[in-house]
């Protein structure tokens, strides 16, 4: 328990399991610039995505109580794998013992609520990482959300590595795209809207476009997720009033904090400074 200091504020904490929740929080930032940042990238750890659900959820709720050790009253997995495979169990199971004033939010449920606004055959496309495929998190959101809705899946794993290997515009990213997005269809060619359900690419979303059809919308989570939280932070203000807004921004890494920074420039666009840090 917070031992009576439930009404201490701090940064708002974001999660992932290495560097792609950087275009979260760099949308995030954007939309919501006054806020002060606590970001943690697992790398040692990563990836999460072949990982089982257990050993994930183990994973990110030592990432959780870190942060919260840090002072953050509200943590963002911006992490499909994590949001799939663990944040429901967090909410639920360890919450309520460790601060139940504090909030987890993930990155699904905001996605999926907005898809309905986005297609119109209700055919839904989602590239993601392995894990989050087998997770069925998207299928089971978007159908609860919106009844007769269809949703098709297919793993990327090449996608992730083109990226940390800064391969973006090499040939390989552009066959993988093409393989990945045919195999997609052909699962159902109704597909009007592709959702890009791993936060590493939105990178690749140039390459990724000019291998879709024109006629069907690619969907990046950022800024869905920047103003979801947006949303949520008017409903909630006493969770806003509890995350401090010096407009400043701390990196976090279990690995190497130089390597950290150095590919984080691809996804920030710009020159930052880590700081190495042990998980439980």
């Amino acid at each position: 328990m917070d031992n009576g200091k439930n009404e201490q504020a701090g940064p708002i904490g974001v999660f992932d399991s290495g560097f792609g929740g950087l275009t979260i929080l760099r949308d995030i930032r954007e939309r919501l610039p006054q806020y002060d940042y606590l970001y943690l990238g697992d790398n040692a750890r990563a990836p999460y995505g072949p990982r089982s659900f257990d050993i994930v959820y183990r994973f990110t709720l030592d990432a959780v109580k870190y942060l919260f050790s840090r002072g953050c009253r509200l943590v963002i997995l911006a992490c499909n794998t994590a949001s799939a495979k663990a944040l429901r169990s967090i909410q639920q199971n360890d919450l309520p013992g460790i601060d139940p004033s504090r909030r987890v939010l993930g990155v699904i449920r905001p996605t999926a609520e907005i898809i309905g606004q986005l297609s119109r055959t209700g055919h839904i496309g989602v590239l993601a990482t392995g894990g989050t495929v087998a997770s069925r998190s998207y299928n089971l959101e978007i159908e609860k959300l919106h009844p007769g809705f269809s949703v098709a899946t297919q793993a990327c794993p090449m996608f992730v590595p083109l990226v940390e290997n800064r391969e973006i515009e090499s040939p390989a990213a552009d066959y993988f795209a093409a393989k990945y997005i045919s195999s997609l269809l052909e699962k159902d060619r109704r597909i009007d809207t592709i959702i890009l359900a791993c936060t590493h690419y939105p990178l690749l979303y140039d390459v990724i476009r000019r291998n879709t059809p024109p006629e069907i919308n690619v969907v990046c989570q950022g800024g869905i997720v920047a103003d979801s939280l947006a949303d949520y932070m008017e409903r909630h203000p006493e969770i806003a009033d509890r995350c401090t807004t010096g407009g400043k921004c701390t990196y976090l890494t279990t690995e190497n904090p130089e390597a950290f920074a150095d590919l984080a420039r691809v996804f920030l666009d710009e020159d930052i400074e880590a700081k190495h840090v042990e998980l439980n």
